[in-house]
């Protein structure tokens, strides 16, 4: 996908980078702040994650991007762009949706370390420090999500048990506890996620997209139990369209990164039954075997070649990058390898 298209025709000329550090340095933490339609709060929140930070003693920037508003939010944000000296500020020509927002804005980031939350009030904002210290006391721990203990969103009663589902099916794939599947707030190893960036689809299951890569390649992830407020404005999640895109998209990179988990067990029983179905079939009427039968021992092992086709081609992509997660907190500098997709200086892929 050309990023660039979202981007604005000509950009401003760079000017010196502005990152609370000696001049040229480069910020220890990124916070990725996509804004849609939020022109009555979101300065307030620039100015809540900008008091936390500054008290921190981090060095950061702020990366809000602008996903086409139809308000006012774009010119409050150029208005805080000039008073808060660590906000970048991109705008897009067109919607892209929060995920095409975070991607663009991650690898736009120049912090090693990034942070995704939301702009509409309902995460605590003011732990962002807790969340970049857990990371940067911690090198085995390659992405801290704050977990929600309680749920404020629109749809509460459809909300609880279709996240309560998701995040089962979710935790049986990939046989991790997920206390919280899609949370929006977050920090992670820029460095870690960037492989996988071009996975994230453009919607609100990025966040899930990105939970589950870190999850599915042993990278280790850690919670941190965080309040969650009513939020402002108005929502944009829609029930029934991103609930579905929810549980397709856990399907979707189950199955891209661990295949047998989805298909094998199908495949399995289908066998199973086939095998049982025959015995009796045979007992019944020896000799003949009904179409039916055949039928599911045939789909079992259609499915079950399938698997291995699939499981084939993931473990040819080549090697891990999660082997650092298994060596002590001392050992991560140990091994370095350059990243081709690093490139800080593009804005597209």
């Amino acid at each position: 996908m050309d990023e660039t298209e979202h981007l604005p025709t000509a950009p401003p000329a760079p000017t010196a980078p502005r990152t609370g550090g000696p001049a040229g340095d480069a910020p220890t933490a990124t916070v990725v702040l996509p804004c849609f339609n939020e022109q009555d709060h979101v300065l307030a929140e620039l100015e809540r994650i900008t008091e936390a930070l500054d008290v921190s003693g981090l060095t950061y920037e702020i990366l809000a991007i602008d996903d086409c508003s139809t308000d006012g939010t774009l010119a409050v944000l150029r208005r805080a762009e000039k008073d808060l000296p660590r906000l970048r500020v991109l705008a897009f020509r067109r919607n892209g949706g929060s995920g095409t927002a975070r991607r663009i804005g991650t690898r736009q980031a120049r912090g090693e370390i990034v942070v995704w939350t939301d702009a509409d009030m309902t995460y605590p904002n003011e732990r962002i420090p807790e969340l970049v210290r857990a990371l940067l006391d911690d090198p085995g721990i390659d992405q801290i999500v704050g977990a929600r203990t309680t749920e404020e969103g629109s749809h509460k009663w459809l909300r609880k048990p279709a996240k309560w589902f998701i995040r089962k099916v979710a935790e049986r794939l990939t046989n991790r506890q997920i206390p919280d599947l899609n949370s929006g707030l977050r920090a992670f190893r820029r460095s870690v996620a960037l492989p996988y960036l071009r996975l994230l689809p453009p919607g609100f299951s990025c966040v899930t997209t990105i939970t589950l890569s870190f999850l599915s390649n042993q990278h280790a992830v850690e919670y941190l139990p965080i309040g969650y407020a009513k939020r402002a404005g108005t929502s944009k999640f829609h029930f029934t369209r991103d609930a579905y895109r929810y549980i397709l998209q856990v399907l979707r990179m189950v199955m891209y990164f661990d295949p047998l988990k989805v298909l094998m067990p199908p495949a399995l029983w289908l066998l199973l039954i086939g095998l049982v179905k025959g015995v009796v079939d045979m007992v019944r009427h020896p000799f003949y075997f009904p179409a039916s039968t055949v039928l599911l021992v045939l789909s079992s092992l259609i499915i079950g070649s399938m698997a291995l086709m699939a499981d084939l081609m993931v473990r040819s992509r080549g090697e891990t990058t999660a082997d650092t997660a298994w060596l002590g907190a001392g050992s991560r500098g140990a091994v370095t390898r350059a990243d081709p997709s690093d490139d800080r200086t593009s804005p597209g892929d």
